[in-house]
């Protein structure tokens, strides 16, 4: 049975959603009022500089993906990262999710990919810097990182080119444990809101939807455990395991060889 004290809990309750919808509904329309909206620029030039001026960082990342089920709606698959970067030429990516755990290293001459699960590891020759590696990888053996652009020698750069529109949400005090800066924006077809410490300027969550997609996949990355130019311990960016394992040769997953290309290949874009 319905109480009184009910009813007024309902009432507030739907007072709070309307209020919440209408303030949503006026961040919009402010939005639409310029494309490129200066208070979102300058947010993300500035985490852009925080991370580009970082010799080394270290972070964790978990990931949340959504993939079609075979009755309609989403399922949503996780993995949980952590990341070592030293620029420009060293990365190490260690990954745990729901499915096979995965090792990446990167010394700046060679990448590996390791399956400790299956003890099997795949080497070859890479580019001189993690932005090249990076592409390369996606490139020749489909291998992206969904945090790649706080990974990257100048995230704002990367965007700028295809940047379609940015404009300021508003403050939250839920996410990541401090006061983050909301900012959405479009480019090269990827419509992401992010949340950036409003004082340190570190991401520390976003959200992405891919404009092409028909289903409207989201997809979610957490960011914790940031540590700027701290020292990296020796010996972090190669794996004895991994130099033991089973040789596979790298390569596109939709590739009838699995060929992987020589590491002057010249490489495509991405964008």
């Amino acid at each position: 049975m319905m109480t009184r004290g009910n009813l007024f809990g309902l009432a507030l309750l739907l007072a709070a959603s309307l209020i919440a919808v209408a303030s949503a509904h006026a961040q919009q329309a402010a939005a639409a009022d310029s494309a490129l909206e200066p208070k979102a620029i300058e947010i993300l030039k500035a985490s852009s500089s925080r991370l580009a001026a970082a010799r080394s960082m270290r972070f964790t990342a978990v990931v949340a993906y959504e993939n079609p089920s075979r009755y309609g709606p989403p399922l949503v698959y996780t993995t949980k990262s952590d990341v070592t970067l030293q620029r420009p030429d060293k990365l190490r990516v260690i990954t745990r999710g729901d499915g096979p755990a995965s090792e990446f290293y990167y010394d700046g001459k060679t990448a590996t990919a390791f399956e400790p699960g299956e003890n099997l590891a795949a080497t070859a020759d890479a580019p001189p810097t993690i932005d090249a590696m990076l592409e390369a990888g996606y490139n020749y053996a489909a291998i992206y990182f969904p945090f790649t652009d706080v990974m990257v020698t100048d995230p704002f750069g990367d965007i700028a080119p295809g940047l379609e529109l940015a404009f300021y949400i508003g403050q939250s005090r839920v996410v990541g444990g401090t006061t983050t800066d909301m900012v959405a924006y479009a480019s090269h077809g990827v419509f992401v809101q992010i949340w950036i410490g409003a004082k340190d300027k570190l991401p520390r969550m976003a959200r992405a939807v891919f404009a092409k997609d028909p289903a409207q996949m989201r997809h979610l990355v957490e960011f914790s455990n940031w540590r700027l130019d701290g020292a990296v311990p020796a010996g972090a960016f190669a794996s004895a395991k991994a130099a033991k394992a089973k040789r596979i040769p790298f390569g596109r997953p939709d590739s009838p060889t699995g060929a992987t290309p020589p590491a002057d290949a010249p490489p495509a874009t991405t964008k």
